[in-house]
């Protein structure tokens, strides 16, 4: 990399006119934004930033969907030695308020439409307009900027966790944390120069931050979305020529239940589809391959704190079973602890890819830090080839009636049903079970199943205690601002409608 600063990403005079960066807009006059363009305007943020008084160390937050501004902004406050602060716009204002008072902001980028997100008190950092011809211009100041070079484990950003309960926690992540995660990505997979991403997850979860950043690192273009919309998604892959995808698996999955009425589009581009930051089924997998049938499909598995995947090929040329994340890359140390199955426990990892810890939270990081070593809270197993496999969190397991059930498990087993799309499971209260599973699914077009056909098909193939007492149909599942089914919601209704069928 040209720069120890994790703004200064890429290398703009190698690419110079070639696209960094693709925005469909509706697809009648897509906006491209060249490398030397993207570099020019991310020095003209950091150069406008320290003409406004701002200095190195000092938290800018940007709250705002994808756009070539909010990247430019995302990249020019880092090479200003700043910390960049992206954050979810779809949380409520109280949460927001938490999120700028924790990182000490002293400005914040925002697109007019989430600027009431935003308490005005005496305290508000100011304010800066992500829209151009609405202020943005008024930020930048065109000129050559000397780029901030940071010390060892400098921060460079802080993400904020998806807060399922209490306030989010905000992990500080270093410079050279994610440096050594592009360097090792550039060294495992090659020139990629000729590859062109998308990116529709949203900025401030460290799925899309990672995707842009590698696909920028080493030349590639990326095809660059506000949000994910389904149609939009894959429209874009056809009138791009998409050939590598990376992202989470319900994206995926709203893809494939549209992949009917999609069905003229041509994805025969796609080389490379990359799912990961959620649990990944077997029926999911299949279906996105019949979309994508040349395409090479791959689980992949990494935390904000831990860091991207810490998972590789095998080292005897062992071919990766469709489920598996991979098997440990030699850089690393991985671990399974807290079981008393040698093959299966809680996951840990050391590598330079970890966070400093969580932003004012000692207590919090001590947790999940020690000597290097981060406890992902996440149970995995391992197979008698050395891969390894995600079971589900360890917060997300439940008891039943004395048994341990783990929604990701019984979320397969209903996928694997003819006529499911798919499935999401959470914890009710259960008069005798303590917990019982509640299955939430999705079926395919022009399927018809009842409660009861899935009933059957889990107490038929799989554990009793782990069938759902109860199953409901949703047109899709709703999702968190990470684009994960928002299971906190969908545990609040399970209980509403246990406590509605009681009364009834």
């Amino acid at each position: 990399m040209i720069s120890n600063n994790l703004g200064k990403c890429f290398d703009a005079a190698q690419w110079a006119d070639k696209a960094a960066l693709i925005e469909p807009g509706d697809f009648s006059a897509p906006r491209r934004t060249s490398f030397a363009e993207l570099d020019a305007e991310c020095d003209a943020v950091a150069r406008g930033l320290v003409a406004r008084g701002y200095r190195p160390g000092d938290a800018i937050g940007i709250l705002a969907q994808n756009s070539r501004e909010q990247v430019c902004a995302y990249l020019g406050i880092m090479r200003a030695g700043m910390v960049a602060v992206p954050f979810s716009f779809k949380l409520n204002q109280k949460i927001c308020s938490h999120i700028v008072r924790d990182s000490g902001m002293k400005a914040v980028f925002c697109d007019p439409a989430y600027r009431a997100m935003l308490t005005d008190t005496a305290d508000m950092p100011e304010v800066l307009s992500l829209e151009r011809g609405g202020g943005f211009e008024d930020l930048l100041d065109p000129g050559p900027f000397d780029t901030f070079e940071p010390q060892e484990r400098e921060l460079a950003m802080i993400l904020y966790t998806s807060g399922s309960t209490g306030n989010p926690k905000g992990v500080l992540l270093s410079h050279a944390s994610q440096r050594w995660s592009l360097e090792r990505g550039a060294a495992l997979y090659g020139d990629r120069a000729s590859n062109c991403y998308i990116v529709a997850a949203p900025m401030f979860h460290m799925n899309a931050t990672i995707s842009l950043k590698s696909a920028l690192a080493c030349g590639a273009t990326t095809v660059l979305l506000p949000t994910f919309d389904a149609e939009s998604y894959a429209r874009s892959i056809q009138e791009f020529g998409v050939t590598a995808l990376t992202s989470v698996p319900t994206m995926l999955a709203l893809v494939a239940k549209e992949s009917e009425r999609l069905g003229h589009l041509d994805f025969s581009s796609v080389q490379e589809v990359m799912m990961g930051s959620a649990p990944l089924t077997q029926a999911l997998i299949d279906k996105v391959q019949a979309i994508f049938p040349g395409a090479r499909i791959s689980n992949s598995y990494g935390t904000t704190e831990g860091g991207p995947s810490p998972f590789g090929p095998h080292p005897d040329g062992i071919p990766r079973p469709p489920l598996s994340l991979g098997y440990p890359a030699p850089e690393l140390e991985v671990e399974l602890r807290e079981s008393d199955q040698p093959d299966q426990g809680v996951f840990y990892v050391r590598s330079p890819m970890r966070m400093e810890g969580y932003r004012n939270l000692p207590e919090k990081t001590a947790e999940v830090l020690k000597d290097g070593w981060y406890r992902s809270g996440d149970i995995m197993r391992r197979d008698a080839d050395g891969f390894f496999y995600f079971v589900g969190r360890a917060d997300d397991m439940f008891n039943v009636g004395g048994e341990n059930v783990w929604p990701g498990e019984v979320e397969k087993l209903i996928e694997s049903l003819p006529g499911v799309h798919q499935a999401c499971v959470v914890p009710v209260p259960h008069e005798t079970k303590h917990l019982a599973p509640f299955a939430w699914v999705v079926l395919q077009n022009h399927a018809s199943l009842s409660e009861e056909d899935v009933k059957k098909h889990t107490l038929d193939n799989g554990p009793a205690f782990a069938h759902p007492r109860h199953v409901h149909f949703l047109q899709e599942i709703p999702l968190a601002g990470t684009n994960k089914p928002d299971r906190k919601k969908l545990e609040a209704l399970a209980r509403q409608e246990t406590e509605r069928l009681k009364k009834a």
